[in-house]
């Protein structure tokens, strides 16, 4: 066997070793965290009369969750048009709809400032806030992100995840609302989920 023959076996050796860590580091990845590992959970927050709510306000019902904050520039206020709109397409059939805005800021979100933001939009949308230890754990819980940024003169935005997660009746993660999407991909997802398209 030629010197270079050796060079080149040995080689394919390496590669197959290589790919096959690799692909034995993927499959153990995938068995720790499954693509459809829980989205969600228990919690205790408060909505925007001050009462306390946990999860159990999505129970048997379909229900859409958005995080958010009051002093979002655009984000916010445009899913929240967005969802109100959504609503008056569906009529009747989204009497049972769920939609929660649950806070990314509690620092400034306190019921009554949730109250008074989302008097602007659909009665239908829930607001809820809480301790910030409570609304991390909820954050969390959802996988979503949120991030302070600061700003000048101690004034603050915040990064936080932009998608409208839907929930089905039993409690399931069934997919997402971008804020890209059209009013119609939106209503079509939403019609799915209620099982009348």
């Amino acid at each position: 066997m030629t010197r270079l023959k050796a060079i080149r076996i040995a080689l394919w050796v390496a590669v197959a070793v290589l790919t096959a860590t690799t692909v034995g580091v993927f499959m153990i990845r995938e068995t720790e965290t499954p693509a459809n590992a829980a989205i969600g959970g228990p919690f205790t927050l408060e909505d925007a009369g001050g009462k306390p709510v946990t999860e159990a306000v999505f129970t048997g019902k379909p229900h859409l969750i958005f995080f958010g904050y009051t002093h979002c520039p655009d984000v916010c206020p445009t899913t929240l048009a967005d969802m109100t709109v959504l609503l008056d397409d569906l009529g009747p059939a989204g009497k049972d709809l769920v939609i929660a805005f649950i806070t990314v800021d509690p620092e400034r979100d306190t019921p009554e400032v949730l109250k008074s933001y989302l008097s602007s939009f659909s009665p239908q949308i829930v607001g809820l806030t809480g301790t910030d230890a409570e609304i991390a754990d909820v954050v969390s819980a959802y996988r979503a992100y949120r991030r302070k940024v600061p700003g000048e003169a101690g004034e603050y935005t915040m990064d936080h995840t932009a998608s409208v997660y839907l929930f089905d009746d039993t409690g399931d993660f069934r997919g997402t609302i971008d804020l890209s999407e059209t009013d119609d991909v939106r209503l079509a997802k939403v019609k799915r989920l209620l099982g009348i398209g």
